[in-house]
C-alpha cells in the first residue's frame, strides 16, 4: 500500500485553535496508509509582487509541491476565509495557472462558532481553489458548528464530530488516491 502524504494548513494562527485541533484530530482519525502534517507559515510577509520571494515562501511551495494533496482548515472570519490563509494561498498561487495547487487534489474542513460551522468560508475558499485549478474534494463535506462545544482542551471530544470526521477522511483518502491514478488533460499535454 502507498502512503499517502497530506499537507495541512490551519486557517488560524491562535495558539487554541480548533480549526488547527480540527487537523491534529483528522491527523489522529486518518485511515492507514494516510500521513499528514500540518505546516506552519506564520512568517509568510503580506502578499507582494514585488517582494524577492522570502524562504518562507518557497518553502510552503515546496511543501505544497512534494504533498499528494492538501487539507486545509477554514475559519469564518467576516462571512469569508481569514486574511492569513488568503495570504499563504496568494503567495503559493504563483506562477498563474502554474503553481503548486495546479492539479493538486483539495480538502476543506471548517470549525466555526457559528451554527453554519465556517459554510461561507468554505464557499469562499473553493471559488479560489477553482481559479488556481485545483480539485477540491466534493463529499462528505465537514463543517463543524458551535466548535467551542465539540473541543476540550484543545482536543476534539464530541463524539459525533469525531466519527463524521472519521468518515470524511476516508473519504477524502480514496478520493486522493483516485485523483493520482486518473491522467491530467491539460492544455500542454493534449492528453
Amino acid at each position: 500500500m502507498t502512503t499517502l502524504h497530506i499537507l495541512a494548513l490551519s486557517g488560524s494562527l491562535r495558539r487554541a485553535s480548533t480549526n488547527t485541533a480540527l487537523l491534529q484530530a483528522a491527523a489522529e482519525l486518518a485511515p492507514e496508509g494516510l500521513t499528514l502534517r500540518i505546516h506552519d507559515y506564520a512568517a509568510l510577509p503580506l502578499f507582494n509582487g514585488d517582494l524577492e520571494i522570502p524562504a518562507s515562501v518557497t518553502d510552503l511551495k515546496t511543501a505544497i509541491t512534494e504533498a499528494d494533496a492538501v487539507l486545509i482548515s477554514v475559519p469564518e472570519y467576516n462571512y469569508s476565509l481569514p486574511g492569513v490563509l488568503k495570504n499563504a494561498i496568494d503567495w503559493a498561487s504563483r506562477p498563474a495557472y502554474h503553481s503548486p495547487f495546479r492539479d493538486k487534489p483539495v480538502g476543506l474542513i471548517s470549525a466555526a462558532a457559528s451554527i453554519v460551522g465556517g459554510a461561507r468560508a468554505q464557499q469562499h475558499t473553493k471559488q479560489i481553489l477553482l481559479g488556481m485549478i485545483a480539485p477540491v474534494f466534493p463529499w462528505p463535506e465537514l463543517l463543524v458548528g458551535a466548535a467551542h462545544t465539540k473541543f476540550s482542551d484543545g482536543v476534539l471530544s464530541d463524539v459525533p464530530t469525531r466519527e463524521a470526521l472519521e468518515r470524511y477522511m476516508a473519504g477524502f483518502a480514496a478520493w486522493v488516491s483516485k485523483q493520482k491514478l486518473e491522467p491530467r488533460n491539460t492544455p500542454e499535454t493534449g492528453a
